[in-house]
């Protein structure tokens, strides 16, 4: 027995709560990163190109490149929020995942261009020149705008759990640090060293690298459906056995789409309970754990009588019908036995248990009920999968 999350379906490109108020947060919070970097790309490269500075130079096309991904971002996120339809049926969540993929090759394209050319700079020191002092403002200024991007998106992050703005959020720290490695590169080569311009660019191509690829592996190995991390998981078998009625757990299995993590797990019950007792602690253990758990959106329960994680003993065992047809042979001239009102089966360690509900009227006394009891269980034990049979009178 299984139950899961329930899917709503609505018309694509409608974002509806949530989802809705989301995408404009993310919306707002980019807009604002983007208007700042417009303004620090267009300041750097120029006075990096007026200061001779090949690392505010660098420093400015790294700004360029939040630009970028934050056009990635919008986008990504505008299309991220819509909600599940039919081809959809888990939602669009894993769009954003996908971009930012796209915003850490970004970031690697960015790092290689800037370190190549520094490099060859550094192969004829004879041609560098000592960059002009307001580039060395313009450096610090890009640290202080950059540093409080950062802040200000992961804030945003942390509040709508969004892997691509907490992406974007890196992007602004890693060209706040790389400013930082600018400033030391030009105030070196102002004393006298014009090399660790240069060699300033160099170390901000590999920053940006090391960022790029953080965030196309965690991205990736999103994809590939990589669970979640152990104290998640902790947390998640934690609430699963605060349910009264789940005894154990076994087979929890997760997995990231977008903002948002799915789960699915076994949970061991009384085998003697009813169908519909079993789907009740479904839907209470799928509840408990959205409501406790912010980032879980849809959960798949199934409800097992015995632990199966490693052999399910019960498997080879035949279906109703087979048994029931078997039953009829044994008790072919037995008359009491015809037409029983109900007969469960439960299913346990390989072998079948039984339950018939016959009418009272069929017995005349205590002894009576007792004898046709026996017989119908002598008869049951001939079959090799019945394990045991229990007769009841309505």
């Amino acid at each position: 027995m299984s139950v899961g999350g329930k899917q709503q379906t609505h018309g694509a490109g409608a974002p509806s709560g949530n989802d809705a108020g989301r995408y404009g947060d993310a919306r707002r919070v980019t807009l604002v990163g983007a208007a700042v970097n417009v303004v620090l790309s267009v300041v750097k490269v120029v006075l990096g190109v007026v200061g001779h500075s090949a690392a505010l130079v660098a420093d400015g096309i790294h700004s360029l490149s939040d630009l970028a991904s934050d056009v990635v971002v919008l986008y990504a996120a505008r299309l991220g929020s819509e909600h599940a339809d039919e081809d959809h049926p888990y939602g669009h969540g894993r769009i954003e995942t996908v971009a930012t993929v796209a915003v850490g090759a970004l970031l690697g394209a960015v790092a290689f261009g800037i370190g190549y050319d520094a490099v060859q700079r550094l192969y004829d020191l004879d041609a560098l020149v000592v960059p002009g002092v307001i580039t060395l403002a313009a450096a610090v200024v890009s640290v202080l705008s950059k540093e409080w991007l950062y802040h200000y998106t992961m804030r945003a992050a942390r509040r709508l759990r969004s892997n691509l703005l907490r992406a974007n959020a890196w992007h602004h720290r890693s060209d706040s640090i790389s400013s930082v490695v600018v400033i030391i590169g030009i105030a070196g080569a102002l004393a006298g060293l014009p090399y660790l311009d240069a060699v300033a660019a160099v170390i901000v191509a590999v920053m940006i690298a090391k960022a790029g690829w953080d965030l196309a592996a965690q991205s990736i190995s999103e994809l590939i459906d990589t669970g979640l991390e152990p104290e998640r998981l902790a947390k998640i078998r934690e609430k699963i056995l605060e349910v009264e009625g789940v005894g154990a757990l076994h087979m929890l299995r997760t997995r990231r789409m977008g903002a948002d993590a799915l789960v699915d797990v076994h949970i061991l019950v009384d085998p003697t309970i009813s169908v519909s007792e079993g789907h009740q602690l479904s839907e209470r253990v799928r509840g408990h754990l959205i409501r406790n758990l912010d980032e879980v959106s849809d959960v798949t329960v199934h409800i097992d009588p015995e632990d199966d994680e490693v052999v399910s003993p019960s498997m080879h065992l035949p279906l109703r019908e087979v048994v029931l047809g078997r039953l009829r042979d044994c008790w072919a001239d037995i008359p009491a036995a015809a037409d029983p009102e109900a007969v469960t089966l439960h299913y346990l360690d390989g072998k079948i248990d039984v339950e018939l509900l016959l009418p009272l009227q069929r017995v005349a006394t205590l002894d009576e009920a007792r004898a046709l009891g026996e017989q119908l269980a002598q008869r049951a034990a001939q079959l090799e999968e019945v394990r045991k049979l229990d007769v009841h009178y309505h």
